[in-house]
């Protein structure tokens, strides 16, 4: 029996399983019981360079803050501090929920660009834990959740480039990672998302190394074949996007053409039926490296990046504190009380009632890396 064969019935056994897990389990027991605590980073930032902490932000660093958002005001809501990761990281390209925790996987981290790190978050304790690494490390993965399973796709090998085509899938019961089958091509920075039982891995920047250009390409992953499909391509290849599945649809929102000189507003979904893309209203703040999160049948844009660096100067660089959210009802925008903490390259996710925004760069580009962690509700 050869490997493709052996890997098909494996995933079928499992895809029994997660299964019966989603009809039986209850929602908030599907994680592993025993993850070792991680405490929280003694300092909020550190540097790429050498790995050393930062308790403190230069004046310089702190001028690349913006706040400001050219979206009508709605409900301001409030921004409060929680336990900090347990080590400052960034450029993890985003993060999942299951089971009421957030995982953050892989990204930048004490001096390298090629971390396995898998940290978990439970709110309800305000502490996170260390779970199985991904088999191998690399930033700017791909992830998402879905019955009882987490899916990483693709990823830098180095510094923002140089992606590849690995897969993998853990299983939050058992705190174990498995080997999928490959991407069809290599890519980093792209935006994973569960609908309908498949998982559609949408934009990102491919290969060859030296070139990094950003794609439009949209491939589906279906756990139960072990297998890819291609679907009509993203209007306007780019990464650095956000994406979300929201009411049988999904929405591609911002993002950045190759670098975060060209970043973007656009606003994009899709619809499965049809296999066709629409536009919809622009991000009010054009930004990449940003959150995105459905909340009170909202989605809830934050963070994010935006500038030049030439020749290791930055130039008119922006790290974004705007908070902005989009009605589908009405497809308009709002904006809301920025984060207390601007980054870019964020973990976040919805839990137990309160957006969560872990790590993330705290200036432009990936030179420092962040540890804080801030919740965000509008009650």
């Amino acid at each position: 029996m050869d490997r493709r064969t052996l890997l098909a019935a494996g995933l079928a056994a499992t895809a029994l399983g997660s299964r019966a897990f989603a009809q039986t389990a209850n929602p908030h027991a599907g994680h592993a019981p025993a993850l070792k605590e991680a405490p929280p980073s003694p300092a909020p930032y550190s540097r790429l360079q050498g790995g050393t902490f930062v308790h403190h932000l230069e004046p310089a660093q702190e001028a690349q803050r913006v706040f400001d958002s050219p979206a009508p005001r709605g409900p301001a809501g409030q921004w409060s501090p929680r336990a900090a990761l347990p080590l400052p990281r960034s450029e993890m390209a985003w993060a999942t929920a299951w089971a009421g925790r957030m995982h953050i996987i892989g990204g930048y981290g004490e001096g390298r660009v090629d971390r396995a790190y898998h940290h978990v978050y439970d709110p309800a304790g305000d502490r996170w834990f260390d779970a199985a690494p991904l088999p191998r490390g690399a930033n700017h993965v791909a992830v998402t959740a879905d019955a009882g399973r987490i899916y990483a796709f693709g990823g830098f090998i180095e510094q923002n480039r140089n992606p590849d085509t690995n897969a993998y899938v853990y299983v939050v019961a058992e705190d174990r990672w498995s080997t999928i089958a490959p991407m069809p091509r290599p890519r980093g920075a792209a935006a994973a998302v569960a609908l309908a039982g498949k998982v559609h891995l949408i934009g990102g920047a491919g290969a060859p190394t030296m070139e990094r250009a950003s794609v439009g390409w949209h491939e589906v992953y279906d756990p139960e074949a072990d297998a890819w499909s291609t679907r009509k391509a993203l209007p306007g290849a780019r990464d650095h996007v956000g994406c979300v599945a929201y009411e049988g649809v999904i929405h591609v929102i911002g993002g950045r053409f190759n670098t975060f000189e060209y970043n973007t507003d656009l606003h994009h979904v899709y619809l499965p039926a049809r296999d066709t893309w629409e536009a919809r209203a622009p991000l009010p703040t054009a930004r990449s490296g940003h959150g995105l999160v459905i909340y009170k049948d909202r989605l809830f844009a934050m963070g994010g990046e935006a500038g030049s660096i030439v020749n290791g100067v930055p130039q008119q660089a922006k790290v974004f504190g705007q908070m902005e959210s989009y009605d589908p009802k009405t497809d308009t925008w709002q904006q809301h009380a920025p984060m207390l903490t601007p980054r870019h390259a964020v973990g976040a996710t919805m839990l137990g009632g309160r957006i969560h925004v872990a790590g993330g760069g705290a200036v432009l580009g990936g030179s420092l890396q962040s540890a804080v962690h801030e919740a965000f509700a509008l009650d």
